[in-house]
């Protein structure tokens, strides 16, 4: 297990010049909030380090907008700190497990102060690509240090937990709460005055950026990661304050952020825009509406008026999406153009699609419930039972019929059922024999002309044979004839 000296040293084999941790812009945050606290005393407040909280309130709950208090986040006050200690031209990378720190980097409000962000989870990619192991490199020390107190803000509690260290939290309530769930439920009791001087840290993830998107998948676990924070907070803590170095000679109105009503109220909703919202949502009649709540409003009729003012998706309905899956479902076993049949344990035929009906020249009503083995051999489907072990590709012919179809059988275990695919193959069986029939007629026809030949070829070698003895018959008698004729003169 590797600590956070080792990903400093591994920072620097990749090429940072300098590597600091964001907490040293937790620090100036804290006192920002501190400051501020005292200055609206008794009035409720949320905190803004978490960019997707702040976009949920301006986009949904714009009447709490007053608040929001006006800081930057942690990140953005850490990137204006660099740009000054290391100057306006330094590239300054954040790293961290949040994705919607992106989005906040690139603002118009502060836009420059970070350069790029990288997830923890895109990080541990690029050590994996350079080779680098941190358990293997000897620890290097961070830059500079931040306080305890800031080490803590990733946890959920921890940026309460450092405001509250101060005499400005007289007079409020301190909250923490996390997940998307809670800060709805903490926001909806805001706007019906339910909470009154309540400091309110709000995150839009569960446990808090510990919980971000961003982190490791591999072998990552929330409770450890804490239990490694608090431990790495600890020891700073023991090193003493005078260790801190987050002293900070900037404005503090260069940490000011504002933030603005984004919900759009130009939309105007009719009671016909609802009812066609609500046919497209599978909807029709109020029977229809199921008023369920799984997509987080109290009625489909809520819902739809959210759908036409931008603020859900169609798709948040799981009874419209299941419904709509089952009916493309039924579409895809209507027309198929292969075979599909559903067998029980029982091997008899439960569900047979239009194909089926037309390729095999049967009648669903007259076929269901009928043992498999009336249309084919069962012993395939016996198998499958048996083993539990599917067959692919299997080719099955139907002597009866003429007929050859490509089989897979897949045995569906939680449905206790069997499922048969049948691609129809006939005409390629039909191709197939018809150019198996060319090739053997092709290979008679070449082994008739070897054997013509072969007889040809014996004619003429007889026929050579005999003319051959002809003519040393005729050489012997010229030869004897010349020897005599010889003979003679001498």
């Amino acid at each position: 297990m590797s600590d956070s000296g080792q990903l400093a040293a591994a920072l620097k084999q990749l090429g940072f010049s300098f590597v600091e941790e964001t907490a040293l812009g937790a620090d100036i945050i804290t006192q920002l909030y501190r400051g501020y606290m005292a200055e609206h005393d008794n009035t409720n407040l949320i905190t803004t380090c978490c960019p997707s909280v702040n976009y949920l309130i301006e986009k949904y709950h714009p009447s709490l907008i007053q608040y929001m208090i006006p800081a930057v986040s942690p990140m953005l006050a850490h990137g204006k700190l660099l740009k000054n200690v290391y100057g306006s031209d330094t590239y300054v990378v954040f790293i961290g497990p949040c994705v919607a720190k992106k989005a906040e980097a690139f603002g118009m409000q502060h836009i420059g102060s970070i350069d790029t962000v990288l997830t923890f989870e895109e990080l541990n990619q690029w050590f994996h690509e350079e080779t680098i192991c941190l358990s293997r490199l000897l620890p290097e020390d961070f830059d500079h240090k931040a306080s305890s107190d800031g080490c803590c803000y990733p946890v959920s509690g921890g940026i309460a937990g450092s405001v509250s260290k101060s005499d400005s939290r007289q007079g409020y309530t301190m909250l923490k709460v996390d997940g998307v769930n809670k800060c709805l439920e903490v926001f909806q009791a805001l706007e019906k005055g339910l909470l009154e001087s309540a400091f309110i840290e709000a995150s839009i993830c569960e446990g808090s950026c510990l919980g971000g998107p961003g982190m490791p998948k591999h072998n990552h676990n929330y409770f450890t990661c804490y239990q490694r924070v608090m431990d790495y907070a600890n020891k700073r803590k023991a090193l003493g304050a005078a260790n801190a170095e987050s002293d900070c000679s900037l404005d503090p109105q260069c940490f000011s952020k504002d933030f603005h009503n984004k919900y759009n109220h130009s939309i105007t909703v009719t009671s016909e825009d609802l009812a066609k919202v609500l046919v497209k949502m599978g909807k029709p009649t109020p029977t229809d509406e199921l008023n369920c709540g799984a997509c987080g409003y109290n009625s489909c009729r809520e819902k739809a008026r959210a759908v036409l003012e931008g603020m859900a998706e169609m798709s948040m309905c799981l009874p419209f999406m299941r419904s709509k899956a089952e009916s493309l479902t039924n579409v895809i076993f209507e027309q198929s153009p292969n075979i599909i049949l559903l067998i029980d344990l029982d091997l008899k035929i439960k569900e047979l699609n239009p194909t089926a009906e037309r390729l095999l020249n049967i009648s669903a009503q007259e076929i269901k419930d009928k043992p498999i083995g009336i249309l084919m051999d069962d012993s395939d489907f016996v198998q499958v039972l048996e083993t539990k072990q599917n067959i692919y590709k299997k080719k099955v012919l139907f002597s009866q019929k003429g007929q050859a179809f490509m089989m897979n059988l897949v045995y569906l275990e939680k449905q206790d059922f069997i499922l048969a695919i049948m691609m129809d193959v006939t005409m390629n069986e039909k191709n197939r024999e018809e150019l198996m029939k060319v090739k053997q007629n092709t290979l008679e026809a070449a082994q008739k002309v070897i054997t013509k030949q072969m007889r040809v070829a014996q004619e003429i070698a007889g026929l050579l044979g005999e003319t051959t003895a002809e003519t040393k018959v005729i050489l012997t008698k010229l030869k004897e004839i010349v020897i005599g004729e010889t003979g003679e003169l001498e």
